[in-house]
């Protein structure tokens, strides 16, 4: 049941709109001036106020200011017997839904608080869906190099830098330049994506800054480029190192002027836009063989980000792997699954050349195709490949080994302890928290083994 606040300092009219609102299945409170209404907000959340201008005390527009002040998202309708066109205008001006005049229609203020509260909902559902992107798009991971890049993050989003990030396929480049405009002061505005790499090169130019009609062969309309989508907003070029030199010209001419024309117009169109660049390629190399533009990559490289392959950040692949599988298991409806000590060693000690997103892709088809609730070493088999010597790691699966599935498990258990033991300086108790294993186990590892703790490289 919705509720209702009236604030009005006539009794008669609390009364008889506390009936109507009560007939029409609204709960309802009552406030006779600003002073009370500001009180109920402080222990009630109501979802509408019907606010008189002229009362005692504080009036109505000076209780609208404070409302607005402290509870900017209450949706706030006025209402005046001795309605002007300024006092209308300022209202609205302050944020308020609708203004009625006295005496009241009951028909028009019925529609009107119903179309208010549709509005209502349609923003508590944006919110939520926004709070959903958000969540979906999370950084995860607490590694030393991750925790860096949050901090970085943190400091260059509240900015209007441009920033470039750089770094392989399938880190995360995306979550970064999300992270960096949802935390920016243009977080309200459009995050527009573009991916370089992705469009054909006679579309490119048409993409990025639009065109009119009749500019070329199928354009039946105008179209809006992706700048003009994102004005007042952020930009996101993902994979510009794929970009041509001839759009390299134009986009560089946009960052310096902010404006452009149409394909096939000639009105110069001025924009707002904060741009996030993003490549998997060293661009500075780029530069020397000719296939990217120096004033660009000087344009754009205002805040560098690097975002590090998983191989550098093994310590994030526990937490990331339990996030897909409560991710995946969500979206398929099907029982939360879990993964023995063994998997999850294999998963921590493997390569991944293709960094989170191919972890991603590998949990959700375990969660798939995995039968029953746990997921086993042997199920990683035909998921996980390994390549040659070049990957780190070493090769748990690489189809050259020799031996049984007995002694390959154990030579890549003794590697993983050693590598561990190294990490912690051959600390014992410190290793065995940060595998998550009984100290006394750990203990028992060893010697089985036969690791010598008294190597000090």
């Amino acid at each position: 049941m919705k509720t209702i606040l009236i604030v009005d300092d006539e009794e008669s009219i609390r009364q008889t709109l506390a009936g109507i609102l009560q007939d029409e299945n609204f709960r309802t409170l009552a406030a006779r001036n600003g002073e009370e209404c500001l009180a109920i907000l402080k222990e009630e959340t109501p979802d509408l106020i019907l606010l008189d201008i002229w009362m005692t005390g504080i009036d109505g527009i000076e209780t609208l200011k404070q409302i607005r002040t402290s509870y900017p998202e209450q949706i706030v309708i006025m209402m005046s017997g001795h309605a002007t066109i300024p006092s209308a205008v300022q209202s609205t001006k302050l944020g308020a839904y609708d203004f009625i005049e006295k005496p009241l229609s009951m028909e028009k203020l019925l529609l009107s608080i119903n179309n208010a509260l549709k509005i209502g909902s349609l923003v508590e559902e944006n919110r939520e869906l926004k709070a959903k992107i958000e969540k979906d798009y999370q950084i995860i991971g607490d590694s030393t190099p991750m925790r860096e890049l949050k901090k970085q993050i943190e400091l260059a989003a509240p900015t209007s830098g441009w920033v470039l990030i750089t770094g392989e396929n399938g880190t995360g480049k995306e979550l970064v330049a999300r992270a960096i405009h949802t935390n920016s002061l243009r977080r309200d505005k459009p995050f527009v994506e573009v991916n370089c790499a992705a469009i054909p090169e006679e579309l490119i130019e048409s993409t990025l800054f639009g065109h009119e009609k009749g500019s070329f062969t199928g354009a039946t309309s105008s179209h809006k480029g992706k700048f003009d989508q994102a004005h007042e907003g952020t930009l996101f070029l993902d994979e510009i190192g794929d970009m041509s030199p001839k759009t390299q010209a134009k986009v560089l001419r946009i960052l310096e002027e902010h404006s452009f024309e149409r394909v096939g117009g000639n009105k110069t169109i001025t924009v707002d836009v904060r741009v996030v660049a993003a490549t998997n390629k060293n661009l500075r190399e780029e530069i020397s063989r000719g296939n990217f533009r120096q004033d660009l990559f000087f344009r754009l490289n205002v805040l560098p980000l690097h975002v590090p392959p998983l191989r550098d950040r093994k310590e994030d692949i526990l937490s990331l792997a339990q996030y897909f599988l409560r991710h995946f298991s969500l979206k398929e409806g099907k029982k939360l699954k879990s993964i023995t000590d063994n998997a999850m060693t294999i998963l921590a000690n493997y390569s991944w050349p293709g960094n989170v997103r191919e972890l991603k892709n590998t949990i959700e088809r375990l969660v798939i195709m995995t039968p029953g609730d746990l997921i086993k070493e042997e199920h990683l088999k035909e998921f996980i490949f390994r390549g040659d010597e070049s990957q780190a790691g070493g090769g748990f699966f690489n189809q050259n080994d020799s031996g049984t599935y007995k002694d390959a498990r154990e030579n890549f258990e003794r590697e993983f302890l050693i590598n561990k033991l190294k990490q912690y300086n051959w600390n014992i108790s410190r290793t065995a928290e940060a595998i998550e294993m009984e100290r006394s186990n750990l203990h028992r590892k060893i010697k089985a083994y036969d690791i010598d703790l008294r190597k000090t490289e």
